[in-house]
């Protein structure tokens, strides 16, 4: 079990060793929990696996919203929305103190009371943070006596008022989308030659949803170290390559543009770091798009302006990292209303696909939130006291890494219409 952690830990930072280009199916893939064995090495290496999501039933079936926001504005958003999931309000002084046995113990007794089945975080952009996070896992994993996730969670966040207030519009309107309005888009970062492991899950992606008779649209960014690195073929297949490594692609060619424009579903695999995902500038996100539901397996897609954790300098892949808005946050500002990340180092595939699936299995955005993070529970074994980090040591990686990730979004919505279900056209 040691040596099976060990190596997730680090696989996110590893390079792809030299091995023939293969898409399997997704249900080759091993599911991995804290019992499974040992996979192989290529197979941690290539991030070809599944985490198995752990259930657990909420304590109830209420709307609470947390929230530190004094401003008039961010309140009247926020009190519509409650209004609207016939939820309660709760205002608290700081988010990012929530873990503080003051402030701690009086607000699990409140929750507990209310007896909540979603549970909506709405931090101020000051507050939004690793610790803000990792305290309310703190929280909610307290409400009964097992380790696990009480509530469904998700995170309502905004640089700005109006920002906010279109975001909480979006929420309440939102409807799920279904088969034949899904129109997918996957985007992977060739990283080299060696390093195909996005580009595979990209392939994996449009088997999946080729099963359901639902085309992909694939684009490919290439760096300048991929010279002779596999491709995807077919229709709508596109490829960027790079002339420099820090190059970001910033604009796309007009055919391209259309397509992505008009995607409902981006899913997004490669490396990251603020302002960047998958070799894709922030300024190139697309205005105006239909883009609703953006999955980035990078690291640092959901990054806080502000770290509780030791400042990183640099990034897998030999990025250099620079104060830059995060891309969750540029997204939300262009209109999207849900977005999965990662505030620090992702794993990518391994945790990103069973949300993706959930959702399409017609799960609440809360409902496969919980159950990641529970299958991360579960696998490391973490346990309450051991969430926040009070003192960080200068590591690249510390445990706790492994439980940010993000889901900006309403946690009562529902993405997708069940595809199992569903009749494609």
């Amino acid at each position: 079990m040691k040596v099976l952690v060990a190596l997730m830990i680090v696989i996110c930072c590893e390079r792809l060793v030299a091995s023939e280009f293969k898409i399997p199916e997704v249900e080759d893939l091993p599911r991995i929990d804290r019992s499974s064995p040992r996979p192989p090495r290529e197979v941690l290496r290539n991030s070809a696996y599944i985490l198995k999501f752990k259930k657990h039933a909420p304590i109830g079936e209420g709307y609470v919203i947390l929230t530190d926001h004094s401003e008039e504005s961010y309140l009247r958003s926020l009190e519509k929305l409650a209004h609207h999931r016939k939820g309660t309000l709760m205002r608290v002084e700081n988010l990012a103190e929530l873990y503080h046995p003051r402030s701690l113990h009086p607000l699990r007794d409140k929750l507990v009371a209310l007896k909540p089945k979603y549970v909506a975080l709405a931090p101020r952009q000051e507050t939004y943070r690793e610790n803000m996070l990792l305290g309310a896992w703190e929280l909610l994993t307290t409400l009964d006596d097992d380790p696990y996730l009480d509530v469904f969670p998700g995170i309502l966040v905004a640089p700005s008022p109006e920002i906010f207030a279109a975001l909480i519009d979006r929420s309440i309107r939102y409807r799920a989308i279904t088969a034949n309005e899904l129109q997918p888009f996957a985007i992977s970062q060739v990283a080299s030659n060696e390093e195909t492991r996005s580009l595979q899950k990209a392939g994996i992606l449009r088997k999946v949803f080729a099963s359901y008779g639902i085309e992909t649209p694939c684009l490919a960014v290439y760096t300048p170290e991929a010279t002779e690195a596999p491709e995807l073929n077919g229709e709508k297949s596109w490829k960027i390559r790079l002339r420099r490594k820090g190059d970001f692609v910033k604009h796309f060619a007009p055919e391209l543009s259309k397509v992505l424009r008009e995607a409902r579903l981006v899913i997004m695999h490669g490396h990251g770091i603020p302002g960047m995902s998958c070799s894709i500038d922030i300024e190139g996100i697309p205005p105006d798009s239909r883009n609703e539901v953006i999955l980035s397996g990078s690291c640092f897609s959901a990054a806080p302006k502000e770290s509780d954790f030791p400042r990183m300098t640099s990034a897998p892949g030999g990025y250099q990292l620079a104060p830059r808005p995060a891309f969750a946050t540029r997204y939300i500002e262009q209109g999207a209303t849900l977005f999965f990340g990662h505030m620090r180092l992702s794993s990518g595939f391994p945790h990103l696909y069973p949300v993706l699936e959930k959702w399409l299995s017609g799960a609440t955005v809360g409902e496969a939130y919980q159950q990641l993070i529970n299958g991360i529970i579960d696998l490391r074994g973490f346990q309450s006291g051991r969430y926040v980090v009070k003192q960080p040591v200068g590591r690249r990686r510390m445990p706790q890494n492994a439980l940010l990730y993000v889901i900006f979004g309403d946690p009562a919505i529902r993405p997708f219409e069940s595809l199992s279900a569903a009749a494609v056209k």
